[in-house]
């Protein structure tokens, strides 16, 4: 019996867990937090002062990654009191929160920011890179183009999540430098690289008759010169998942889909077929 209650509450635990307020009004919500039930501490969410405060905290690392973490996520996580903090713990000594950091500036950042996120993509913690790759495709600036492209060699980013994130970060520059970064990446070991290389290319270009092939775009790169002509908009990717069975019950949370759209700072393409695009010049 004691088995089978422990069992029950713990089941009743883990789905109110993943929802906010579960199923209960807000008053009883406040009245199990304020508690002494084992399930007090479920219902207790932080609160804004809270993710502050441990976002401040100099003296635990663990604080200050998890308060970044939760501004990031609010509604004003974009207010600049925490672009401030984001910009100044993008240099922390600590993993998670240099990781954090650079969530948040790809989230909440500007253009003039990517200049904070390009040093991460040579951190020595993969995390902190794969942050800083995923945060650059959401800024644009001229600034990420050739420490995206150096980051596209094997031989300098072992990490081949790393490699595909910087490679989608890369399809948003119509330049010489990404484009020919972007041809040698479909040499890559590593199909998650080679895919995102090639979209890339679909992306600048608007060519789709080729395949992965290397040869094939070294070829038709040589011989054009207007490679840009036909740029397609760049968005950068988000997570999407349409719903399951269970996200239509009454207290799970909203399914957390974002919308993908265009870089901030990034001029929009207007595809003049036979001539360059706006903004689409290519750059030695």
């Amino acid at each position: 019996m004691r088995l089978v209650l422990r069992a029950g509450v713990a089941a009743c635990a883990g789905a109110l867990a993943g929802a906010p307020g579960g199923c209960l009004d807000a008053d009883t919500r406040k009245q199990m937090a304020d508690s002494d039930s084992i399930l007090g501490p479920i219902f207790k969410q932080p609160t804004p002062a809270d993710a502050a405060g441990w976002a401040a905290d100099q003296y635990s690392a663990d604080k200050r990654a998890r308060g970044t973490a939760l501004l990031i996520s609010a509604p004003f996580g974009g207010e600049e009191p925490y672009l401030a903090m984001y910009r100044q713990y993008v240099k922390d000594d600590y993993t998670n929160v240099r990781a954090v950091a650079a969530r948040g500036l790809g989230l909440h950042g500007k253009p003039e920011d990517v200049p904070l996120l390009t040093p991460l993509l040579a951190d020595k913690e993969r995390i902190v890179r794969l942050e800083a790759a995923v945060a650059l495709q959401r800024l644009h600036n001229a600034a990420a183009i050739e420490p995206l492209a150096d980051r596209l060699n094997p031989d300098k980013e072992p990490e081949a999540a790393v490699r595909a994130a910087c490679a989608t970060a890369l399809g948003q520059y119509a330049t010489n430098r990404s484009l020919q970064a972007l041809i040698a990446a479909l040499a890559d070991d590593s199909l998650t690289v080679t895919y995102a290389a090639h979209e890339s290319l679909r992306t600048l270009t608007g060519q789709d008759q080729f395949t992965d092939d290397r040869r094939e775009w070294a070829t038709w790169e040589r011989q054009t010169r207007t490679p840009f002509a036909m740029q397609r908009d760049y968005q950068y990717p988000v997570f999407h998942r349409d719903k399951r069975w269970l996200d239509y019950l009454p207290f799970m949370p909203a399914v957390p889909n974002e919308e993908a759209a265009r870089p901030v700072g990034m001029p929009e393409i207007v595809q003049q077929p036979g001539t360059a695009a706006p903004g689409a010049t290519p750059e030695k």
